[in-house]
């Protein structure tokens, strides 16, 4: 069966106008009721039945006016078979027994008729995550226009196995929609279930963040984390939705990162990390700014012989200047009045 969905080749229809039709199908149905009262007045049997005829048919043919809008198409199937493709807009007229095929439409009557059902016998209707995500009604042809699919927030676990909460954008197009009809049995559904594997695939591939005392370069080059390299790991997830759904006939444009934070269960957890990495890179920069100050400091006064102090004095020297200069609070110092020594 997959074989056969494979094989169907888009075949692109270039059926007549409908507003020709029209006007001979309004002219038609003109002629018949003239011809049926000229009928009955001069007593023809056969003009009567003719006319009968054609009351008869002119709706079915009345049934082949199809229209489409600019960057829609119309896929058709004739008797169980595939009948062709309308690919440029326009009024036309084609075989009035060829039936549109779009499964997104389907789905989205058959979903509103449940709902209805529910509602009329006081039940209560519950949406799902992806229904939410549909702004825009579906219409009996295939819009081949640019589409974004926001697919909510999920969440999974990074490289470490903390839990993370993520979210992505996914801006699409359905370039074959032959394929898109026929290769899958809904192709909205079935990308938003594509996007929501290749984000749970990918993420767990890389670490959330990666902290000062677990950070590891590679040749030169940093870990990529979810939070520090977004865009280069989006870029990832395109390629591999990309391949997911070209069977389906859908392009995609852009994969973006919407949402991305810890889980609720440890994200204060983390936050407190993140804060005491932030003090301890704080306090290593104080530091080494301070003794850089206290060495210039005792360079200096050797320098102009300002005062000659020995090592136990400049250990003390040393001491004071690393408590005033390191301390998180104003240092109260002490005048000696007396000698040094």
């Amino acid at each position: 069966m997959e074989k056969e969905y494979a094989n169907v080749q888009q075949k692109v229809l270039h059926p007549m106008s409908g507003i020709l039709m029209l006007i001979i199908l309004i002219l038609a149905s003109i002629a018949s009721v003239l011809g049926f009262v000229v009928g009955l007045a001069t007593m023809h049997i056969g003009v009567v039945i003719i006319c009968v005829l054609l009351w008869c048919i002119l709706p079915f043919l009345f049934a082949g006016l199809r229209s489409v809008r600019p960057n829609e198409a119309l896929v058709l199937t004739l008797f169980g078979k595939y009948h062709g493709t309308i690919m440029k807009p326009g009024y036309f007229f084609v075989n009035p027994f060829a039936r549109y095929n779009n499964p997104a439409y389907e789905a989205q009557q058959a979903g509103e008729t449940t709902e209805t059902a529910e509602t009329l016998s006081g039940g209560k209707i519950k949406l799902s995550s992806k229904s939410k995500t549909a702004t825009n009604r579906v219409r009996k042809t295939v819009s081949l226009k640019r589409s974004t699919l926001d697919n909510g927030t999920q969440k999974v676990n990074d490289a470490l196995g903390n839990p993370v909460i993520i979210g992505a954008v996914v801006l699409w197009h359905v370039e074959d929609p032959t394929k898109a009809v026929f290769n899958v049995e809904n192709y909205i559904e079935f990308l938003s279930i594509q996007t929501d594997s290749t984000i749970r695939n990918t993420a767990r591939l890389y670490p959330y963040d990666v902290f000062d005392d677990e950070e590891e370069e590679n040749d030169g080059k940093a870990e990529q984390t979810l939070r520090g390299s977004s865009q280069e790991i989006a870029a990832k997830m395109k390629v591999e939705l990309a391949e997911k759904v070209a069977f389906a006939g859908l392009v995609i444009e852009e994969v973006r990162i919407t949402h991305l934070s810890y889980a609720e269960e440890i994200a204060a957890a983390m936050l407190q990390r993140q804060q005491a990495s932030a003090i301890i890179a704080a306090r290593t920069k104080i530091v080494d700014g301070a003794v850089s100050m206290v060495k210039m400091a005792i360079d200096k006064l050797n320098e102009d012989d300002i005062v000659n102090l020995d090592e136990e004095r400049k250990a003390q020297m040393v001491s004071n200047l690393l408590v005033v200069l390191c301390g998180s609070k104003d240092a109260q110092p002490i005048v000696n009045s007396g000698s040094v020594y």
